[in-house]
C-alpha cells in the first residue's frame, strides 16, 4: 500500500454488537476516556503512543477511533496489529453499548493540535494558526512553535515572537509542505 496525500492511515476491524438488551446511548467524552484507560497500556507496550481516542457518529455509524503515533511514523500494518491487540480487551470489558466500528489510525501529517501532548510533540515545528478574529489585520499566521501552556502558545512568526490565546485559535495544525 502506498500513502496518497497527507491524510491518516487507518484500519477498520468490523462491527461490534452490544449485549442483548443494551440500549443505544449518546456520544460522550466519558466513553473515550474509559476506552483510553482500557487500552493505553497495551498500545504503549507495543511501542506506540496513544494520542487520542474519539467516539462519534460518521455517516450514520458509530466509530471508535484510536489515534496512534511513534517516532518514524505508523504503517497500515501497525494499525492492524494494534487493532488486533485491543480487540479482545474491548470485547471483554464491553464499555460501549451501541454497535460500532473500531478504527486504528495514524495521526496524519496535518492533524489539528488539540491537547497538551499535541503541542508538546510540535515544539520547534512549523504551524499554521487560524484565528477567529484578526490580529494586526491577519486571521492566519505561520511560524515555529516555541512554547505553550494551558492557556496560550508562542509562535516565532514574521516580525518576532507572537503569543496567542488557545481559545482565540479556530485551528492550529502543522504546516505540511511537499
Amino acid at each position: 500500500m502506498t500513502r496518497v496525500g497527507n491524510g491518516p492511515l487507518f484500519h477498520f476491524d468490523g462491527w461490534r454488537r452490544p449485549p442483548a438488551g443494551a440500549q443505544e446511548g449518546g456520544l460522550c467524552l466519558k466513553t473515550a476516556e474509559i476506552v483510553d484507560s482500557l487500552v493505553r497500556e497495551t498500545v504503549e507496550a507495543m511501542g506506540f503512543s496513544l494520542c487520542d481516542v474519539e467516539f462519534q457518529k460518521e455517516h450514520g455509524n458509530w466509530v471508535l477511533t484510536l489515534f496512534i503515533d511513534r517516532e518514524g511514523g505508523v504503517s497500515v500494518d501497525d494499525c492492524e496489529r494494534v487493532s488486533h491487540a485491543v480487540d479482545p480487551i474491548l470485547d471483554e470489558a464491553d464499555p460501549i453499548e451501541q454497535h460500532y466500528y473500531l478504527s486504528v489510525s495514524s495521526l496524519g501529517l496535518d492533524r489539528p493540535l488539540k491537547k497538551d501532548a499535541d503541542y508538546a510533540r510540535s515544539i520547534g515545528k512549523e504551524l499554521i494558526v487560524r484565528l477567529y478574529a484578526p490580529q494586526e489585520g491577519k486571521k492566519e499566521w505561520t511560524g515555529t512553535l516555541r512554547s505553550f501552556d494551558a492557556e496560550s502558545f508562542e509562535l516565532a512568526a514574521e516580525g518576532g515572537v507572537r503569543r496567542f490565546l488557545r481559545r482565540e485559535a479556530a485551528l492550529v495544525r502543522p504546516d505540511v509542505r511537499f
